[in-house]
């Protein structure tokens, strides 16, 4: 069994003149993204592998996740900006191993929240059906997986933390 989590980025703020990948957090961001790290120290204190997206308001976001959390492997996962639905599952399932036994991947819409629909099941709370209506900033899905990191899996829980 393998837990991957898929956290979309904490809310990003818009300044004038800046380029996309660049964008920061805002300050609620800010506030969720520490929120999130105190969620995540509860429930995964110890994550084996966090692959992150390069763009600043995802790399601010790890940042705030990270000061909770005691973390393995961290890598900058290009692909993970640049993806719009089908890479991040092959990224998943070609560069995981199968000793590592839980991934954090932060990103973005839609590639998130697409691998999340993909890869979960139907479950009897209610999460899915939540996930499935809307996927905000700071959404968090926990999947756990049968088989060496390949979809589908079940959705243990979806949250979205609020500081």
């Amino acid at each position: 069994m393998h837990t991957l989590i898929l956290m979309r980025h904490a809310k990003s703020d818009y300044p004038p003149g800046v380029d996309d990948p660049q964008r920061p957090l805002s300050a609620r961001g800010e506030r969720d993204a520490e929120a999130a790290g105190r969620w995540m120290h509860m429930l995964y204190p110890r994550i084996d592998v966090v692959l992150v997206s390069p763009a600043v308001r995802a790399q601010q976001t790890w940042s705030r996740v990270e000061a909770h959390l005691d973390s393995g492997q961290v890598r900058r996962e290009p692909m993970i900006y640049e993806d719009w639905g089908s890479g991040l599952s092959q990224l998943i399932s070609t560069t995981l191993g199968p000793t590592v036994q839980l991934t954090l991947v932060v990103g973005h819409n839609p590639g998130i929240e697409d691998l999340a629909r993909r890869w979960s099941w139907e479950d009897s709370s209610g999460d899915r059906a939540r996930m499935m209506k809307k996927f905000p900033t700071c959404g968090i899905a926990v999947l756990t997986l049968e088989s060496d990191w390949v979809g589908p899996g079940s959705l243990q829980t979806f949250t979205v933390p609020r500081g």
